[in-house]
């Protein structure tokens, strides 16, 4: 049985021979490549999540083996190319130069800071981290766009070249312990000294708190305009306990001021009331 007819793209005097068998090959090539992809993903996400402390350590892997994948795949598909002449490797530049001019800039851009990304590691799946105005847990890091879930539970999908022009701020790097600080106004005349020790109580006896010698707990004083800001510093051991956390320690702390007596500021009345 004679081969199937190559698919030529005449340019000047050579061809570019493209074989049907080829296509095909390729084809499955990247569909095994996705498949591969999504179940290590799986796999790794599923052994994180039955590790607490070892999270996001684990998590970082999934970008990292999905470069891998798409890289060897991209090899094999275009290894090819790399036995053309360079007429015809000439051509294919220029069609992929024109591609990348016509539509495809913003996706090129999204990829260069994927591999930037896996390289540098200005944060990592499972860190808290802030994109610009986006706050929220890294959940996906693809080779275009990085998935953040908000605290409203509202995935946003962040283009990864946004770390070029955003600032990016990592509130744990990479660690599964973070700091969480919990603000409490009093009012201006409120025993302060009081206030500082009920806050202060309230983080050191709560189920989320982690302090040791490296991760001590602090509580501050802000005076504002029309009242005092007691701010207390601590950290989680978890980081997804971040609002857990915040919530407890702030009904605790105003449950104790009630009791107590400490009076927390009235709203000042509108300028001409």
């Amino acid at each position: 049985m004679s081969a199937p007819p190559a698919i030529a793209l005449q340019t000047g005097s050579e061809s570019l021979g493209v074989d049907p068998a080829m296509l095909v090959s390729a084809a499955g090539v990247l569909v095994a490549a996705y498949v591969l992809a999504r179940v290590v993903s799986y796999v790794l996400s599923t052994a994180a999540e039955r590790s607490a402390r070892r999270r996001i350590t684990i998590k970082m892997f999934i970008p990292l083996t999905k470069v891998l994948i798409y890289g060897t795949a991209v090899y094999l598909v275009l290894g090819p190319l790399f036995r053309l002449s360079a007429a015809q490797l000439l051509a294919v530049s220029g069609l992929v130069g024109a591609a990348l001019g016509f539509g495809l800039r913003d996706l090129f851009g999204g990829v260069v800071g994927g591999l930037v990304l896996v390289v540098e590691k200005p944060y990592q799946i499972g860190d808290k981290v802030t994109v610009g105005e986006h706050y929220g847990e890294v959940t996906g890091i693809g080779l275009r766009s990085t998935t953040l879930v908000t605290p409203d539970d509202t995935a946003v999908v962040v283009p990864n070249d946004a770390m070029f022009t955003s600032n990016v701020a990592n509130a744990n790097d990479g660690r599964p312990e973070m700091m969480v600080v919990v603000e409490v106004a009093v009012a201006p005349d409120a025993d302060v000294a009081r206030a500082t020790e009920v806050m202060e109580d309230a983080i050191v006896t709560s189920q989320y708190v982690y302090v040791d010698d490296d991760h001590l707990v602090a509580v501050l004083v802000d005076d504002e305009a029309y009242y005092r800001t007691i701010r207390g510093k601590a950290y989680v051991a978890d980081l997804r306990d971040e609002f857990a956390f915040e919530s407890d320690v702030t009904r605790r702390t105003l449950a104790a001021f009630a009791e107590r007596g400490i009076e927390t500021p009235t709203v000042p009345p509108r300028l001409g009331e």
